[in-house]
């Protein structure tokens, strides 16, 4: 049977599994968080709520490059990170935006919805972590995933730090530090993904 690509189909068959079920977590997740970011004022929270988007976008477009080529794979890898980078972007224009007209973050809010994205992070993260030496598209996947639970850890903790020293400052220092995170991942899996790009392109 060594040569009937059983192997492949069924290497495809659980990529497409682990991506869905990514997919529907991330999804669901970015609805929640977003709307309790508006809510309770939280940069922190709307910054991880279009982390949690970028991903969405991610795993979308890893599920369409299983099975394809490795050349579409590297290709898709590609357009996710700069989708991801141009989200980054964005939160940093919202903080910034914030730092002027000020905001008032609701702490508890950014506790209990972190935690609970904290949740939903760690079980992304060990549906895709058998996937994080594959192909170029699931280790973007596998990055993303890693990014999403330091950035939810983030969450928390300026929650606490808004608790406490009851300054909006905390808020937006963590969404900064999210905002950073998905922009260096994004740049992340554009190198290589256009590393892998060349080494297709040679091999044609």
């Amino acid at each position: 049977m060594s040569g009937c690509g059983c192997e492949i189909e069924i290497k495809n068959r659980d990529q497409r599994r682990v991506l869905i079920l990514l997919l529907a977590i991330n999804g669901v997740m970015f609805i929640a968080e977003f709307i309790a970011g508006i809510m309770g004022n939280s940069t922190a929270l709307i910054a991880d709520s279009l982390d949690m988007l970028a991903d969405a976008t991610v795993y979308a477009i890893g599920l369409y490059a299983v099975g394809r080529s490795l050349l579409v794979k590297a290709k898709a890898a590609h357009l996710s990170g700069i989708f991801q980078v141009a989200l980054g972007l964005g939160v940093l224009f919202d903080i910034m935006r914030r730092a002027v007209i000020g905001s008032e973050p609701e702490s508890m809010m950014m506790i209990v919805v972190g935690v609970v994205a904290l949740i939903a992070n760690t079980v992304c993260l060990v549906l895709i972590y058998k996937h994080r030496q594959d192909e170029v598209h699931m280790r973007a996947s596998w990055i993303f995933s890693k990014n999403d639970v330091i950035a939810n850890l983030g969450v928390i903790s300026g929650g606490l730090l808004v608790a406490y020293t009851s300054s909006h400052w905390p808020d937006l220092i963590i969404g900064l530090l999210i905002a950073t995170i998905v922009i260096r991942g994004g740049l992340h899996i554009i190198k290589d993904a256009n590393r892998e790009k060349s080494q297709q392109q040679v091999t044609q």
